[in-house]
């Protein structure tokens, strides 16, 4: 936030910046600047075949930008109808599982990971729960047995981080993805896919959705429950007034929305024609990022020492015609586990303070790498034979390359 303050006093809302490979680009740091350039996807295109750097061969398959950037027939490059034609089945295929049923699908996961420490007393709530639980329910609803696979945990992770190994952890989750995709083409059940495929999407484009999905609801769910937890069980006063019903948890997660937006910065647009934005000359061809957090400190858009309740107006899900389908579902995956910690853990405590949480900082994501916590411990539960999971289908794992 520091180095967004000092861009914004020497560039205005819209900064000059380098990429990796000191490939150029234009960071958005306005609010109403990044609602322009979200909403008018005519000047700033989804489609990255409109890059200049794309077009001149300097994104490569081994550059860490290249998963991210490289076109393929996926909703987040498309503009217009095509845009419209991937959304709706998105949407819709999404809307199948109802708001309830994917909140038992979370309540049925996290009570598995507590249960897994409950007899210990201590517990890292990253690797042990957040990070756990949204790609669990992801899997859930893809229909995969085996939910939570390490190696394509790692994979999805980095493949969005802008590693070295970024290209290569795409590809690792294209086959994956690959192998489920076929499997479901001939073996339907109530899942995601499936769903999907009866919205006449081919093969390619069922496969890039999934791992769009898997991508957007996986990490940055992840984040928003850490710093959720790390607002509300690190701050006494905070977790009195929910307790005490003063504060709704939906509202208080929104005020961290506002304040820790998951994704920072959002990659990307390209301007489609020479423009003008905040006083920077555009040209055609060149890449622009949204900056989600930096738009959300903006002091033109909020008084930055008052508190924002109420107020969602915020631009962690982004905006405009490509606003984040899935966040509705991505807030229903956070609520519900911080609920299941305050429902089975009432003693629990961080025992560092929300500054002192370790962070590292990644291309879009500034995430907690760690967060300590103990609480009284309890009997470690007898292993039960579960019933099934509500609302989806589940059927025989992919065989992970």
């Amino acid at each position: 936030m520091r180095i967004f303050d000092e861009l914004r006093k020497e560039h205005g809302a819209v900064a000059p910046v380098l990429m990796p490979g000191d490939l150029p680009a234009w960071l958005v740091l306005g609010h109403r600047e990044n609602q322009k350039v979200a909403g008018t996807p005519s000047v700033f295109s989804r489609d990255s075949r409109h890059w200049t750097a794309m077009r001149d061969g300097l994104v490569t398959p081994e550059h860490p930008l290249f998963p991210l950037t490289y076109w393929q027939p996926l909703v987040v490059f498309a503009d217009g109808e095509e845009h419209a034609r991937l959304r709706r089945a998105i949407t819709e295929s999404l809307a199948r599982f109802e708001a309830r049923g994917i909140r038992r699908i979370v309540e049925r996961h996290a009570k598995d990971a507590i249960d897994a420490f409950v007899a210990d007393g201590e517990v890292d709530l990253v690797e042990q729960y957040a990070n756990i639980i949204p790609l669990k329910t992801v899997t859930t609803l893809f229909g995969m047995e085996g939910d939570y696979n390490e190696p394509l945990v790692h994979a999805a992770r980095d493949m969005i981080s802008g590693s070295a190994t970024a290209a290569k952890s795409g590809e690792f989750v294209t086959r994956a993805l690959d192998e489920l995709v076929q499997r479901k083409k001939y073996r339907r059940g109530g899942d995601l896919p499936s769903v999907m495929f009866d919205h006449g999407l081919t093969e390619v484009e069922v496969r890039e959705q999934l791992r769009l999905l898997m991508s957007a609801s996986n990490e940055p769910t992840a984040q928003l429950i850490c710093d959720s937890i790390a607002e509300f069980f690190g701050h006494p006063a905070l977790r009195g007034r929910l307790s005490g019903g003063h504060l709704t948890l939906p509202e208080a997660m929104h005020e961290v929305l506002w304040n820790k937006p998951p994704m920072m910065i959002n990659i990307g647009r390209w301007v489609t024609g020479d423009t003008e934005l905040a006083g920077q000359r555009l040209r055609a061809g060149d890449m622009m990022l949204l900056g989600l957090a930096a738009g959300n400190f903006d002091p033109a858009a909020r008084e930055l020492q008052c508190p924002v309740r109420g107020n969602r107006s915020h631009l962690a899900f982004s905006v405009g015609p490509h606003e984040c389908p899935g966040s509705t579902i991505g807030m229903g995956i956070a609520e519900t586990a911080i609920d299941a910690l305050q429902t089975h853990l009432p003693g629990l405590r961080l025992t560092l303070r929300p500054d002192e949480l370790p962070r590292r900082a990644s291309l879009m994501i500034n995430k907690v790498v760690r967060m300590p916590a103990v609480f009284e411990s309890a009997p470690r539960p007898r292993p039960q034979t579960a019933g099934p999971l509500p609302s989806v289908t589940t059927s025989t794992a992919p065989a992970v390359p």
